[in-house]
């Protein structure tokens, strides 16, 4: 309720788009129960469609046609000879004039854009997700590499006995861990980076998927790992981070300079990353010039690459960060991970309460596809990382408020 409003007084609220960014769920907080009634107005949709495709808010859109989606039967969008313009002339409204103006009988359009399925009921319209590439509801936040009990043991998974977690192994094995992994001179903060790289370093796993929220150290743990795996122990002779370069689009191109260059923006995160460990532990087989202070990246012992370049490759002896992984389809996971050869130890990484892809959701992204798919294999491994302590107490707010 608004301030000012009286007890029983019925408002007509018509939501701009900037309120619908800021907040996505203004629209139950206007609605106040059932007392006030709802409008967005058409082209408001069209706003939407149009801020979906910038990287900074692909995420906070999908959370507003989340909102709108679940509520459909509580709003009403304005549709008049006013709605048409300029604006709305766009190829999906025009595909839903080619529907409706052909001659099937009762025709049902399948389509994974939300914005798309408004738009088509609001048309009357029937519309449909493809049931296929939706798994589960957030699969990789749900399965957290723990079991309770009375629930099924899986390869790979953990318990907990006595306050202390228990690796069950695929042959009916089980480890206690009651010991704090040593990994590139990094002290876990917590006990889920403790598991993560318990996990990473198993030598009968190939493959481990991690999900959280930002801030919990996903990369940071997958990259001394690698180091440890690479320059340590000598069990793999190269370290790959794959990333998926939806937010750099056609963009890439105009960027001067081979591949390694294109890429020096958007993975300059992992670079300061490596470089941290460097500072932590001398990690000098990854770089050219590891005595200077412009450090250089060796790329016989690291390379970062777009997930584009690796189409036809075949990795082997190496162990691969995969980051980002809920910005990448069903498809493009198989397409990757079938790239992985002999000698190949790969480590996807993924926060599906942050999907930038337009075409997928919190529910139908890569790193859920994973966890559905591989979960009870032996040689795969799924864990949550979460806990009081993230990056800095900065961050610890940012997750404890739900900024």
């Amino acid at each position: 309720m608004t301030e000012g409003q009286e007890q029983g007084e019925r408002k007509n609220y018509v939501l701009d788009t900037n309120v619908l960014i800021e907040n996505p769920q203004c629209v139950l907080r206007l609605r106040n129960g059932v007392e006030n009634a709802i409008h967005i107005p058409y082209h408001v949709l069209m706003e939407l469609e149009a801020l979906k495709k910038t990287p900074k808010l692909r995420h906070i859109v999908a959370n507003v046609i989340q909102v709108l989606s679940d509520n459909r039967d509580s709003i009403h969008f304005i549709q008049n000879e006013k709605s048409h313009s300029a604006f709305t002339d766009i190829v999906d409204n025009h595909i839903l004039d080619e529907i409706l103006a052909s001659s099937i009988e009762d025709p049902i359009l399948v389509t994974n854009d939300r914005i798309l399925k408004l738009q088509a009921e609001l048309r009357g319209l029937k519309s449909e997700e493809l049931r296929d590439s939706k798994p589960f509801e957030s699969e990789s936040q749900r399965y957290t590499g723990f079991v309770e009990d009375g629930e099924e043991i899986v390869p790979n998974c953990f318990t907990w006995r006595d306050g202390k977690p228990v690796l069950h192994l695929p042959d009916g094995g089980e480890r206690l861990i009651n010991y704090t992994c040593d990994v590139w001179n990094l002290r876990p903060r917590t006990i889920y980076q403790n598991l993560a790289l318990e996990l990473i370093q198993a030598p009968h796993i190939d493959l481990v998927s991690i999900q959280s929220e930002a801030g919990y150290g996903k990369t940071f743990l997958a990259l001394a790992a690698a180091l440890f795996a690479v320059q340590e122990k000598k069990q793999y002779e190269k370290i790959f981070v794959l990333k998926p370069t939806i937010e750099i689009g056609a963009k890439m191109g105009y960027l001067p300079g081979d591949v390694s260059e294109k890429m020096e923006p958007y993975m300059k995160y992992v670079f300061d990353l490596l470089v941290k460990l460097h500072h932590c532990r001398a990690a000098n087989k990854v770089f050219l010039n590891p005595n200077d202070e412009l450090l250089r990246l060796n790329p016989k012992k690291f390379e970062i690459l777009p997930l584009a370049f690796v189409r036809g490759m075949n990795i082997e002896n190496a162990f691969v960060v995969i980051d980002e992984a809920q910005n990448l389809s069903r498809t493009e996971v198989r397409a990757v991970l079938t790239r992985m050869g002999e000698g190949v130890k790969c480590v996807v990484l993924g926060d599906t309460s942050q999907v930038d892809n337009p075409y997928l959701n919190e529910a139908n992204n890569g790193l859920n596809w994973i966890v559905r798919k591989f979960k009870g294999f032996p040689n795969y491994a799924h864990i949550v990382l979460k806990g009081e302590r993230s990056r800095g107490p900065i961050t610890d707010m940012v997750l404890k408020a739900k900024l």
